[in-house]
């Protein structure tokens, strides 16, 4: 193993242990010294890979709203209904197979986090894409606040989705298939 695929084991360890500790306890469960241990690497290697909590925070946040950039990029299905039902599919495996990055970009992080410049373009970035594949399903002639609003509004209503299946309000509610429920919600937003 090279000295760089070294850093990179360790570089996703350290995010993978971040991830886990962060689930459990929020911010204030994510000390370097706890993620140093959790990962099974040293607190310098924390500090030379990411500068510390709040570069580690960083990675975590940019890595998200990635994943979520991916998730919405449009497949041309040749039908548009059936590309947005596909990318808000993927957004939901987003949300659910990385809890703690979307809990983390939506604002579960406390106040102690604030997103830099370059985690404030990651996000700018992931909206731009909601835009460009809510898009798909307006007229040609839509200009780009009806545009925006619509990807505001199918984003809200995946996340007021998501959200709920996060709280505890699921486990009062056992059984429930959340995710033909969200789609079958977006696709009637999309009908009408």
């Amino acid at each position: 193993m090279t000295v760089i695929e070294a850093a990179h084991t360790n570089k996703g360890k350290i995010l993978e242990a971040a991830s886990e500790l962060f689930l459990q306890g929020g911010v204030s469960a994510l000390s370097v010294r706890a993620i140093a241990a959790k990962a099974g690497v040293s607190t310098i290697g924390i500090y030379s890979h990411f500068k510390g909590k709040d570069g580690l925070l960083e990675a975590l946040y940019i890595e998200g709203f990635e994943m979520v950039s991916a998730a919405v990029e449009v497949d041309d299905l040749g039908d548009s209904r059936g590309s947005v039902l596909a990318a808000c599919g993927r957004y939901l495996d987003i949300a659910e197979n990385h809890k703690a990055h979307y809990q983390l970009i939506f604002g579960e992080a406390g106040a102690s986090y604030h997103p830099s410049e370059a985690a404030r373009t990651a996000s700018a970035i992931a909206f731009d894409r909601l835009v460009s594949f809510t898009s798909i399903i307006l007229p040609s002639d839509a200009n780009l606040e009806d545009k925006q609003k619509k990807a505001l509004e199918v984003w809200a209503l995946m996340h007021g989705f998501v959200s709920l299946r996060h709280h505890a309000v699921a486990e009062a509610l056992p059984g429930i298939d959340w995710r033909p429920l969200v789609l079958g919600a977006v696709e009637r937003f999309i009908e009408a």
